[in-house]
């Protein structure tokens, strides 16, 4: 992943955790990608998640996706993918 890049998709990470404690909404969409996530990545390790995170990132610019909706898809996944970072961090 370029350096660009990760720093866009930390920024969105930061930001939907962030707007995760003000939106109930947000929070369980986030909450269902992460059980979606689990199922798929059964070794949900950091390095793991980092590789996950940088694929889909990659694709998701190649698809012509930029970020401009906290609803959409991507936005949520990414999101998804930064909070499990973060709750592994933290334990």
């Amino acid at each position: 992943m370029s350096e660009e890049l990760g720093l866009l998709v930390r920024d969105i990470g930061d930001a939907g955790v962030a707007e995760m404690a003000l939106t109930p909404g947000l929070a369980a969409a986030v909450d269902q990608h992460v059980a979606d996530l689990r199922a798929l990545l059964p070794d949900a390790g950091e390095d793991a998640l980092m590789g996950y995170l940088g694929t889909f990132a990659e694709d998701a610019f190649h698809r012509g996706w930029w970020p401009g909706d906290t609803r959409d898809w991507e936005f949520v996944r990414i999101v998804a993918v930064c909070w499990m970072l973060r709750e592994g961090a933290a334990h």
